[in-house]
């Protein structure tokens, strides 16, 4: 498949290298074309990686990975360009954390709303599905390297874009039955509300040690 990743940090380079390495035609998209991360990426990351603008890396995908941090989102997904979007499944990996006032950050949006929310409005056309943004980049492409069974959350108001989703982590190593469809987009709000918490977490966690959450039932 022709993928875009467009954001160059972290969770952008964790997916984009995933997706190289299963076989799949990556174009990281940055603000610029010749963005020094992004080349450097494609350079090292062999035959299937490309680099360019989000325009270009929109315009040649099938689907398309909002990695971007969610303050900037619109931003770039404005960038990127409706054409180039329209159509397509956008799988919105991004959180509206805001640390203008230090650390940890507050949300942009909440209750009523979400980031994933607000990018389905502004493009009716594209297929939105929000995924991956409730855990660190290493666990969102590597989930056997937690012990135990954990879980990833979806959501989405297109069932058929999330079934090509569903199949995509599970070619990330994610069991069918730890994917846990949470049903339309409005469920984005608590997935991202969920920030606030795994920031604490985060913070008592020893230094390197990765973690996630899993649902515990009877």
């Amino acid at each position: 498949m022709k993928i875009a990743v467009l954001g160059t940090g972290r969770v952008g380079h964790a997916l984009a290298g995933k997706f190289v390495s299963l076989g799949h035609e990556v174009t990281m998209g940055s603000r610029v074309t010749g963005n020094p991360k992004g080349a450097e990426w494609a350079e090292n990351a062999g035959g299937l990686a490309r680099a360019g603008s989000f325009a270009e890396a929109a315009a040649a995908a099938e689907l398309v990975v909002n990695a971007t941090p969610g303050r900037v989102s619109l931003a770039a997904l404005a960038e990127a360009g409706q054409a180039n979007l329209d159509g397509k499944i956008l799988v919105d990996v991004s959180n509206p954390l805001d640390s203008s006032h230090g650390f940890p950050p507050t949300l942009t949006v909440c209750n009523t709303d979400s980031i994933a929310e607000t990018i389905q409005r502004t493009y009716p056309q594209v297929r939105v599905v929000k995924a991956l943004n409730t855990m660190s980049a290493p666990v969102m492409v590597e989930p056997g390297r937690l012990h135990g069974s954990h879980d990833l959350f979806m959501a989405g108001n297109d069932a058929e874009a999330k079934a090509t989703v569903s199949g995509l982590l599970q070619e990330f190593g994610w069991a069918q039955e730890h994917i846990r469809d949470l049903g339309n987009l409005d469920a984005a709000r608590g997935m991202e509300m969920w920030l606030p918490l795994w920031l604490r977490i985060f913070m008592q966690q020893p230094q390197g040690k990765m973690f996630n959450i899993g649902i515990v039932s009877e």
